[in-house]
């Protein structure tokens, strides 16, 4: 692996963010929840690093209408938006734009909760210690939309991990949870990808398949 480049994959990452959050471990009310797609198989591996249930957060960034790259903002499970306004005042983006990217977006999100979860019920988040992951932050849109449908459900408590974040976005969402771990935070930082040697888009069958490993491990683990 090259010096300069910390992670040779998701799985690589997710083992070096199971090794910060070693305190974790086999703890019964604790949930990891993943950020699809990316996300899933950094989270993969830090519950099966640590014996600890896992399960989604499903969150759709709001691309620009030009850039769809480019976040002005998020929407996340149970009706959360969130918006990036300075994005939205600099691009001069009409109320009109946004809705119908939201619309959008919520179409794609309704579709990867039928296909990853299928029939299985979202899980109770009531009381838990509730361990968000990610791959990366870039804007932070994304996490933050996590964080606030996963605070309207009464956690008792939030920590957001992920592997690699510029320290202003960490900055950002500090005062939003309980706990922050991110073991890199290179400077200067212009996208996720560049941290990683393999940063190939996760499929939706490579996020199915690690949710029903780890849900089948749950199964034998909580056998008698």
């Amino acid at each position: 692996m090259k010096s300069d480049i910390p992670f040779r994959d998701r799985v690589a990452a997710g083992r070096a963010l199971a090794a910060a959050l070693a305190a974790w471990r086999e703890q019964a009310d604790v949930l990891v929840l993943a950020l699809p797609r990316g996300g899933v198989p950094v989270a993969y591996e830090v519950a099966c690093a640590l014996a600890l249930r896992l399960d989604l957060m499903l969150v759709r960034k709001l691309g620009t209408p030009d850039h769809k790259e480019l976040a002005m903002g998020a929407i996340a499970s149970g009706g959360v938006q969130v918006l990036n306004d300075d994005v939205i005042r600099q691009l001069d983006i009409r109320p009109a734009a946004i809705d119908a990217v939201v619309r959008e977006e919520a179409l794609e999100l309704r579709r990867r909760d039928l296909a990853y979860r299928g029939a299985r019920p979202a899980p109770a988040v009531a009381g838990q210690r509730v361990i968000l992951v990610d791959d990366g932050l870039a804007t932070g849109a994304t996490m933050r939309a996590a964080i606030a449908a996963v605070r309207q459900q009464a956690p008792a408590c939030i920590v957001v991990a992920v592997p690699v974040a510029p320290a202003q976005r960490l900055a950002m969402l500090r005062p939003l949870v309980d706990q922050l771990i991110c073991p890199f935070t290179p400077v200067p930082f212009l996208s996720i990808g560049q941290w990683y040697l393999d940063f190939a888009q996760t499929t939706d069958e490579e996020v199915k398949t690690l949710l029903s490993q780890a849900w089948r491990r749950e199964l034998r683990d909580a056998a008698p």
